[in-house]
């Protein structure tokens, strides 16, 4: 079953980095279902950082204008996800600075439909990954979320693979301690 699980997500790297090919020779239908593929995740991400739906929405636009502008650049010494992670990281901590120096937008709440039956458990455990520091939360994020490896994660923060591994072991010591 693994195996079939590590086929599929290498298939799905390929297919990014064709994507991103595309992308790079101007192709804007590939921009477009690029978009598709990576804005709502880019935006879970931003959120965590941000905490401002609004924020979180500029960030994925600027994103998307850095893959545009920047598809031709990708060396491929990472996963296209990685890329686009650590872009977005850039752009979320740019944007936080500017909103630090006086450029202040109102807050608009972020509030995404919940499908699951067990809405007291996912407000519980939303309210323990909040409770987490910045820097473990979004580690926390990038792991379960985007299924990114800690060797992958240390790429897009630009820290070393002990500092993703010490952040998460506090993370979940802090999340077990909440959830308990």
């Amino acid at each position: 079953m693994a195996g079939w699980a590590e086929s599929d997500a290498g298939a799905a790297e390929l297919e990014d980095r064709r994507l991103l090919a595309r992308v790079a020779r101007g192709d804007e239908d590939s921009l477009r279902v690029f978009y598709d593929r990576f804005a709502e995740r880019v935006l879970r991400y931003a959120y965590t950082l941000l905490h401002r739906r609004h924020l979180a929405e500029d960030v994925v636009q600027e994103t998307m204008v850095a893959v545009w502008n920047g598809a031709g650049r990708f060396g491929g010494r990472s996963k296209v996800s990685t890329w686009v992670f650590g872009i977005a990281r850039h752009r979320a901590l740019d944007l936080l600075r500017r909103e630090i120096r006086g450029e202040r937008v109102p807050d608009v709440p972020l509030t995404l439909p919940d499908p699951a039956p067990a809405v007291e458990r996912r407000e519980h455990v939303l309210s323990a990954l909040s409770s987490l520091p910045e820097d473990q939360r979004e580690v926390v994020f990038l792991t379960f979320y985007e299924g990114l490896s800690y060797k992958e994660i240390a790429a897009a923060l630009a820290i070393p693979e002990g500092t993703v591994k010490s952040r998460m072991f506090h993370a979940k010591r802090k999340l077990a301690e909440a959830l308990t």
